[in-house]
């Protein structure tokens, strides 16, 4: 079945007229008809089912009318993670949905070579995932900000595990199988790697833990899609805490 991520209240027996965008993608490209039916999710309300009542070129007017699955808690799980080129910072944002993160924060070190960051796309292909991967949330895009900014500001109660390609850090599931199920992050660098001076400023933080993923230098997509797969398979949505609401 189609599922469709939508920004309006969900409940039985209410109508929504879908956007120019998800009307096009229902009549013309899936060329749905009056009275098939596609599922839709907020984020809040869990997922439903709903009837396409109307399909005209104003737009889609669809009847809701039954909750398939209730909104269950998700893992409150960041990925920070220096942008990159484009079509591998858009799959990162993709796979990073898939498996399971509540926030996308870019963030800007002394490396990073790129100096915008399309965050209207990136929250367009989290969206996507969400849609096809069948979770009931989309990941929050946060406004891209230099590393010493986001540390300054930082809540030592979510730890940050930064991936330090120098291989000083201790392997990820060591330092996962250690800690308290909660809120978690993971920092990712640029594809140059932290240089010495954000090495060092991290290694002196309370709340911060270096890591590693082998003996391998790796991708900075390679990176964030390796350390979020392991964040899964050991401690995955039962350890995390719920993201908050």
């Amino acid at each position: 079945m189609i599922r469709l991520f939508v920004p309006n209240d969900l409940a039985a027996d209410t109508g929504i007229v879908l956007g120019r965008d998800q009307s096009h993608y229902l009549a013309n490209v899936m060329r749905l008809k009056e009275g098939e039916t596609v599922a839709l999710f907020n984020g809040r309300d869990g997922e439903w089912s709903a009837t396409l009542h109307k399909v005209a070129k104003a737009g889609v007017a669809i009847h809701v009318h039954t909750q398939t699955r209730p909104q269950v808690p998700e893992p409150d799980l960041w990925l920070l993670a220096a942008p990159i080129k484009k079509d591998r910072v858009d799959l990162v944002a993709e796979k990073a949905t898939e498996l399971g993160i509540s926030r996308l924060w870019p963030v800007f070190t002394r490396r990073t070579v790129m100096s915008r960051v399309n965050t209207e796309r990136l929250a367009a292909n989290m969206i996507e995932a969400a849609e096809q991967c069948e979770r009931l949330s989309v990941p929050e895009m946060t406004e891209p900000a230099a590393l010493d900014k986001v540390l300054s500001g930082w809540d030592a109660g979510r730890p940050l595990l930064f991936l330090d390609e120098s291989g000083s850090g201790q392997p990820i599931a060591h330092a996962l199988a250690g800690m308290n199920p909660g809120k978690l992050a993971l920092l990712v660098g640029p594809e140059g790697g932290f240089d010495e001076a954000e090495r060092a400023m991290l290694a002196r933080l309370s709340f911060t833990v270096p890591v590693g993923l082998g003996p391998r230098i790796l991708r900075a997509e390679t990176a964030a899609i390796a350390a979020l797969s392991v964040v899964q398979a050991l401690v995955g949505d039962w350890k995390l805490g719920p993201r908050a609401s």
